[in-house]
């Protein structure tokens, strides 16, 4: 039996019917593993002291609405536990960042976190697609309007994007016409003060923006298609798109097997990586999501391999 930290969001604001996080805890507490929860702003370090935080230790009821029971809240630290798993949701800003140099105190003194504090830091969602330009369609990251323009003149066809948006927040496209490009400039990248990230349209987004998970370096077999609905150009489930479960192609498996053996050694054992097409998108670390769509329409256990991973993920920290 292992003690797990889940480091998330507000329990009582879970979607249970679809969350990860969720479909993880049922999995972990099913193989008679002990949960807890805590919330980012939970964590605490005083000095001469270690990393501890206030956190709820839970049972999962069954029950739709009433999922969970509280059996205790206590301050423990963090290295007491045998596994913290960080869920919380992005925005990845300044906070985010705090409570991964807390979850990294923490690793110092030995706790095993997951996806690693570094790693999570290392690899923000939308720039860590350009370590692999072999499969990213052509992608520009710039503070810059002017080269903005330059770059639609280039395409014609482009997504603007902001670099800390979640769930298909702050996405357009600007098509040939350049309609309303210089407003979008200015809204995302707030006059120039924030960097926005700039890609070709990929105009086989009609078949899906594709959720590939990678687990401790390997790709799930089936993928979550997200499909755009309606005049809707963005496939994010958060935006109305339909998950539609896909076998893993070829094509994807071998994207997700290089970016999976690049990546899972720095300390990502996690992987939701998007997918249009055959270009590369985003790179999720920080709470991938589609466990639980996936398992229900295909019927292979996401929820199991990937707590397959985590356990032995605490037997090669203890050996």
């Amino acid at each position: 039996m292992h003690n797990i930290l889940f480091v998330a969001d507000p329990l009582d604001e879970f979607k249970i019917y679809k969350d990860t996080t969720f479909s993880m805890m049922r999995e972990a507490q099913r193989r008679g593993h002990r949960i807890a929860a805590c919330l980012p702003q939970d964590l605490q370090w005083k000095s001469g002291g270690v990393v501890t935080a206030n956190v709820q230790q839970i049972t999962l009821t069954g029950d739709a609405k009433d999922w969970y029971r509280e059996d205790i809240i206590e301050t423990k630290a963090l290295k007491d536990f045998d596994i913290v798993v960080m869920r919380k949701d992005p925005p990845f800003d300044a906070e985010y960042i705090y409570a991964t140099h807390l979850l990294e105190q923490a690793e110092r003194e030995g706790a095993h976190v997951v996806n690693t504090p570094r790693a999570l830091r290392d690899h923000p969602e939308k720039l860590a697609i350009m370590e692999f330009p072999q499969f990213v369609t052509p992608t520009l990251v710039t503070r810059s309007a002017e080269s903005v323009r330059d770059f639609h003149a280039e395409h014609g066809d482009i997504i603007l994007k902001p670099l800390d948006g979640m769930g298909g927040m702050g996405i357009f496209r600007v098509r040939q016409d350049a309609m309303n490009l210089g407003s979008i400039v200015e809204t995302l990248n707030k006059g120039g003060a924030e960097t926005i990230m700039v890609q070709r349209f990929v105009p086989e987004i009609t078949q899906g923006d594709k959720r590939i998970l990678i687990i401790a370096g390997k790709p799930a077999p089936f993928v979550l298609a997200r499909i755009p609905q309606g005049t809707e150009v963005r496939g994010n489930l958060a935006a109305g798109g339909k998950g539609v479960a896909q076998p893993l192609t070829a094509r994807n498996r071998e994207i997700a097997e290089v970016v999976g053996r690049t990546l899972a050694p720095r300390g990502l054992l996690l992987i939701g990586l998007d997918v249009i097409g055959d270009s590369v998108t985003e790179i999720n670390v920080t709470s991938p999501t589609c466990f639980q769509e996936i398992t229900e329409q295909t019927g292979f256990d996401v929820p199991a391999m990937f707590t397959d991973a985590l356990e032995e993920s605490v037997s090669i920290k203890r050996n």
